[in-house]
């Protein structure tokens, strides 16, 4: 691989780097000769295997306006800006609702199957929390997989792309042409299994990371989720927008054994109540939509009554449904469930909120192209304007494919005007050692997802906010000091990115001095559209 230029580098291998890689791989064959057997000219990067990623998760579906007779393009745009606290840049979010039913219908083409009526050829749409109509398409409730699924079988069917799994991204190099610095000409990646470092060319490199969670103690996501691409982006001189905006899945299976489970928003589209473990209902007193209220409010509402009964999780029923109903639209939570001894069918579930999803990330524009020339950021990692202050339901995958369509779009024009870097510098670890030491990443580790959880989560104050400050300070020494003593290996790396993440998270959350949408402060409780009606954009250092 050393004396391999790739056209493209994609790092990420969740829904936006699967249908990046396939688009692309589509536009370069169309333009490119025939040969007998083409080489890769795409690698798309994953962690670990190929599969694993927070899209193999996603459970509830992707939002798209797809019957039109009941439901318009117009209304999803509202519902959206509503969601979004007054934050959502409307002409973005204009752009990728529009794009929504072409978007779906080349996952179907790509042989991504969905849900249909019952005894009809029309695809089941459910409602989920801030949406007004039913417009989420799914498969049951799997439709991350289902799509991961359909999509990865066209990858490995496709000669133009090849996989590198158990492969991470150490840092994005930049070019050394002093009349372009800020161009990314390659990246650093660490084979895991071997733990040696290699320098690999390309033209064009695409975070598709995913987000940040697992900088939380209760989180939903894989442990994959550690803000490797929002780190990389941020130390390579890119502007980061929003970082205080961190969505707490309001519904989290509550069991030793379940490692937060995500219980899918769908229940509650279809029914579902929250009770405190009484019985008794209570989202009718924080807001007039009850639980399908946007996911802000539902996590806020079950965090404060658990705070105020001091109880540790409530529940959510669905019980009142009939058997067969449960079982055919939510298999796959009823199994789950069930694992732990819970039939859904006939009791409750207990309930947590969970670290969810990032609404911030990489600044971008509608192509996907970051402040860094030749730099992509697509998903989960990138800050789009799509969300706000607040992400609404099943948007996350809708933005996934539409920005990574446009970005795979836009590459393919500009690809033929670049060549790759002739020589990248070398990865430098003759100073280094070996370390016996592996306990004070664990020990980090676990601390600063202790103190973010306690400091930085549903509810925040200032004085939280400046003790996470002091925290993460001295976290990053300790780190930085091992980075540069020892031989790296992956939980260093993700330890690094972690808490150059959970640094952007403070800072963010310590200049908004209001609450709104996902960031909640008891020192500042109310929104200030006077001051506050905008983004919060860090700039690095190294930003020009």
């Amino acid at each position: 691989m050393n004396n391999t230029c790739f056209d493209v580098i994609i790092i990420g291998t969740g829904a936006a780097g699967l249908t990046v890689a396939l688009e692309l791989a589509d536009k370069i064959n169309a333009t490119s000769p025939k040969e007998q057997t083409p080489k890769p000219s795409i690698a798309l990067i994953s962690k670990g295997p190929i599969q694993e990623g927070s899209t193999l998760y996603a459970q509830g579906g992707i939002a798209a306006v797809l019957d039109e007779d009941n439901d318009s393009i117009s209304s999803h745009i509202n519902d959206t800006i509503n969601a979004g606290a007054g934050l959502c840049h409307p002409e973005r979010v204009k752009y990728t609702i529009e794009q929504g039913k072409e978007a779906i219908q080349w996952v179907i083409a790509k042989g991504v199957k969905f849900s249909h009526e019952a005894q009809t050829d029309d695809y089941h749409l459910t409602r989920e929390g801030g949406h007004s109509h039913r417009r989420v398409i799914h498969a049951a409730d799997a439709t991350g997989k289902a799509l991961s699924d359909g999509l990865l079988a066209q990858v490995k069917r496709n000669p133009h792309i090849q996989t590198l799994e158990h492969h991470m991204v150490v840092d994005l190099i930049l070019s050394s042409n002093a009349s372009n610095p800020k161009q990314c000409v390659g990246i650093y990646l660490l084979n895991t299994k071997t733990d040696k470092v290699t320098g690999v060319p390309a033209k064009f490199t695409i975070l598709a990371t995913g987000g940040a969670s697992k900088v939380y103690l209760y989180t939903s996501n894989p442990d994959s989720s550690t803000g490797d691409g929002i780190a990389m982006a941020w130390r390579a001189g890119c502007r980061v927008v929003n970082m205080e905006f961190n969505q707490f899945h309001p519904t989290c299976l509550y069991h030793p054994k379940a490692k937060s489970f995500l219980v899918s928003e769908a229940l509650r589209g279809e029914g579902a109540k929250l009770t405190l473990p009484d019985g008794s209902a209570f989202m009718h007193k924080f807001d007039e939509r009850e639980e399908l209220a946007p996911r802000d409010i539902v996590a806020q509402a079950i965090d404060y009554e658990m705070k105020r009964t001091g109880s540790d999780f409530v529940y959510l029923d669905i019980s009142h449904k009939s058997a067969d109903f449960i079982k055919s639209h939510f298999p796959t939570i009823y199994k789950r469930c069930l694992s732990y001894g819970i039939d859904i069918t006939r009791e409750p579930m207990p309930v947590v909120p969970a670290a969810h999803y990032t609404c911030g990330g990489v600044m971008t524009d509608l192509n996907g192209q970051t402040d860094i020339s030749n730099l992509y950021a697509i998903g989960e990692t990138a800050f789009t304007g799509l969300h706000g202050a607040n992400r609404m339901a099943s948007n996350s995958l809708l933005e996934c494919l539409v920005f990574a369509r446009a970005a795979a779009n836009n590459i393919s024009l500009e690809l033929k005007d670049y060549e790759c870097e002739p020589l990248l510098p070398a990865w430098d670890d003759s100073r280094v050692t070996g370390s016996e030491e592996v306990v004070v990443v664990t020990h980090n580790w676990d601390e600063l997802r202790r103190f973010m959880w306690n400091y930085v989560g549903i509810v925040r104050k200032n004085k939280r906010l400046l003790l996470a400050k002091q925290r993460v300070k001295l976290l990053q020494r300790e780190i930085d000091d091992y980075y540069r003593q020892y031989h790296i290996n992956g939980d260093l790396i993700e330890l690094r990115n972690l808490a150059t993440v959970a640094e952007l998270i403070i800072d963010s959350a310590m200049q908004r001095k209001e609450s709104r949408g996902l960031h909640y402060t008891l020192d500042y409780p109310f929104k200030d559209d006077k001051k506050f009606l905008h983004d919060t954009v860090l700039v690095p250092e190294n930003y020009s």
